[in-house]
């Protein structure tokens, strides 16, 4: 493992980090908010180690080893998150600069890079009361993130030149390299074409409902990105605007649509949306999820009408399928049936290859299938049975990686709520704290409901959370490799 290199590499991915503080920095000079001196030393802290690694370490012109791509996929996330953090905590964002503190601000940073959209702001710390620069920079987090730091900087930074194919094969939007072009930087540029129409898109369309175009590109990133931070305390609940949700949602199913399936609809015909079966069973699930808790918030009489249920409950329910966690009501008031629906949601997400995080329905799907013809086989032993998707015969290879997955997500699914369980937390907050942070969705129940935050809850909580958002973000297997002694072995 050739460590120098790997920092090395990690710092110009790094550098691009710290330089897109620029702009945060040139919004809050301009406005002239005292935020700034505390960006601008982030902004430093961040780009001179960066660039003096650069200086001294020389990279080699070879290529990547598949261990050294998993290794500098957990390098850069790991201290994109960690710099990140550091204009919120330079800008006493919540409170004094304490041990304490950082910790909120790394999970404030971990949240942003990694699109969940947990936050400890709000209440004490009101939304609303940050600075317009730091707002951006929060925004501008979960824009980064939504398509990975890795691909954009082999996207914009050709002078890596280096193991871009094993970088993009270790970062989440690793399924995307099968379908698309074989080379992974012309690729990168492509989906990053796509990612900024959209966002243009979205930006344009809010604007039209009302929003000032910082808010429109702070609700855009977001929503693109499957995040779910706003500018406000009562998130998209704050404008009253249904024709602001209706975008709201439309953004947001865009982000959580397989980016191969975007690619073949740009480049061939819109007909390659519904060709997709992961993309037909996806809206599959959104409709039928939606017109459920719809239809039991107008069953149990949460609201006065069936059209303000449904308004209600499809928003919310498309916001928590797609990991987004924007909100317009506080869901603590549901019925019971209601609130377990989204907390199913959550282990949901959108399709593989999207911002989306969770499980995603490809896997759902394929392991529902895997389960059918595993019956199938008991009731018949000598019948051959295959699993197929969209048409085509699905390897058992990647059955068993599916199969895989979902065991050792469920399992540090348990872990986690049985460490937040001990940390304090109560038996909603645990279960629906742990799902919505490995699915990279947002809020939960109780505190830290689509009304409340997470500044309260304990500290240990906290570091099982970022945990969990980074195993999420990283599709666990990743982080699992690097743990593994065999990895470390020649």
């Amino acid at each position: 493992m050739r460590f120098k290199f790997l920092f090395a590499l990690s710092a110009k991915i790094l550098l691009f980090v710290g330089l897109a503080m620029a702009a945060p920095l040139v919004i809050s000079l301009y406005l002239g908010e005292k935020d700034s001196a505390a960006i601008a030393i982030a902004m430093a802290v961040t780009v001179l180690p960066a660039a003096l690694v650069m200086i001294v370490v020389k990279i080699p012109p070879d290529d990547l080893t598949h261990r050294e791509g998993i290794m500098i996929a957990c390098l850069v996330w790991l201290l994109t998150c960690l710099f990140g953090a550091l204009p919120f905590f330079f800008a006493k964002m919540v409170g004094p600069m304490t041990p304490e503190n950082f910790i909120n601000c790394l999970f404030e940073s971990v949240s942003g890079f990694t699109t969940t959209g947990s936050s400890v702001l709000g209440g004490k710390f009101s939304i609303e009361k940050v600075g317009t620069g730091l707002l951006f920079w929060r925004s501008l987090t979960h824009w980064l993130g939504g398509m990975g730091i890795i691909v954009l900087a082999i996207a914009i930074l050709p002078m890596l030149g280096v193991g871009g194919m094993q970088l993009f094969k270790a970062e989440a939007a690793a399924h995307l390299h099968e379908k698309l072009r074989p080379r992974i930087r012309e690729c990168a540029i492509t989906l990053w074409t796509i990612y900024v129409v959209l966002t243009v898109i979205g930006i344009v369309m809010f604007m039209g409902g009302g929003m000032s175009l910082f808010e429109a590109f702070c609700h855009t990133a977001a929503a693109l990105a499957s995040g779910g931070f706003s500018t406000r305390d009562a998130s998209i609940g704050a404008f009253h605007s249904q024709y602001i949700e209706i975008v709201a949602m439309g953004i947001m199913f865009a982000g959580t649509v397989s980016f191969s399936v975007h690619y073949a609809a740009w480049s061939r015909s819109l007909k390659a949306y519904w060709q997709d079966s992961q993309f037909r069973y996806y809206v599959a699930f959104l409709a039928s999820g939606s017109i459920l808790v719809s239809l039991c918030l107008y069953v149990n009489g949460t609201y006065g009408s069936l059209a303000e249920s449904f308004r209600q409950g499809t928003f919310n329910s498309v916001s928590i399928m797609t990991t987004t966690g924007f909100a317009t009501v506080d869901c603590n008031n549901w019925p019971s049936f209601a609130q377990l629906a989204m907390v199913l949601f959550m282990f949901m997400g959108g399709c593989v290859g999207s911002t989306a995080g969770a499980i995603k329905v490809a896997r759902v799907v394929l392991l529902f299938k895997f389960a059918h013809r595993e019956i199938i086989r008991l009731i018949h032993p000598t019948v051959f049975a295959s699993v197929k998707l969209g048409g085509k015969v699905v390897h058992r290879n990647v059955l068993e990686s599916v199969a895989a997955f979902f065991g050792f997500y469920m399992l540090f699914y348990v872990l986690s709520v049985l460490v937040v369980s001990f940390a304090g937390l109560t038996f909603s907050e645990a279960v629906s704290g742990v799902a919505t942070t490995i699915g990279g969705v947002g809020p939960g129940f109780g505190r830290i409901g689509t009304m409340g935050n997470f500044y309260d809850i304990p500290i240990l909580a906290k570091c099982v959370f970022i945990m969990d958002m980074l195993l999420g973000r990283l599709e666990i297997f990743t982080l699992i490799a690097i743990m593994a002694p065999t990895f470390w072995k020649k």
